[in-house]
């Protein structure tokens, strides 16, 4: 049986809240194996949030969370598409390096229908453009029995200036771009991007979408 999924669009939502709507979905995953799966999309506004490699020393900008997701530093604000799968992996999906290249690859397909040529580069997850120079979406996860957190950070047409007051998943900020910085005035609008994204989720993950 194809399992179900929810999408919840919690539009433009701070972090402390839709950290804790993730942990709850968590919870009543654990507490009824028939409860669906949930994507949830996102808008942030401005928030720094630290994974698990980050330097317990770092000096971070406010406002900021360290958070036990895998990877280090990124940065969410309005104009960001940030989409949390919180599911229940399968059998044959239970390994941490599938599922990172299975989010990957939603990202890839997604922003190629606009016409953008990405890659995966080695030792660094995410998604690149320009031939492995520039970073367009970030990818960090958390997984807890089985069951995912966290996900996905796709720069649609936000503002990347945040990304230099840190060292996104330890690089410069210089390395970050976005839909709109590659596509100009021919650059989709969120809701667009946000409607192909779940289509592709839908068709990598083998959810069926509740209506």
């Amino acid at each position: 049986m194809v399992p179900r999924m929810e999408v919840v669009d919690l539009g433009l939502c701070e972090y402390p809240r839709a950290y804790e709507i993730q942990k709850q979905t968590l919870e009543e995953k654990r507490r009824n194996p028939l409860f669906p799966d949930r994507l949830y999309l996102v808008e942030h506004p401005r928030v720094f949030t630290f994974g698990r490699k980050s330097a317990q020393d770092l000096r971070r900008p406010s406002p900021s969370f360290v958070i036990e997701r895998g990877g280090e530093a990124t940065f969410h604000n309005p104009g960001q598409l940030v989409a949390y799968p919180i599911l229940s992996l399968r059998e044959g999906e239970r390994d941490i390096g599938f599922y990172l290249r299975s989010l990957e690859q939603v990202v890839m397909e997604t922003i190629a229908h606009w016409g953008i040529v990405s890659a995966r580069t080695e030792g660094a997850t995410g998604v690149w453009v320009e031939e492995g120079q520039k970073k367009i979406a970030s990818i960090g996860v958390a997984l807890k029995g089985w069951i995912t957190l966290h996900g996905i950070a796709l720069n649609v047409e936000n503002d990347l200036q945040g990304f230099h007051e840190i060292h996104p998943c330890g690089f410069s900020g210089a390395v970050m771009t976005s839909m709109k910085e590659i596509l100009g005035e021919r650059c989709p609008r969120l809701e667009e991007v946000k409607r192909k994204l779940v289509l592709s989720f839908e068709k990598h993950f083998d959810r069926k979408r509740l209506s």
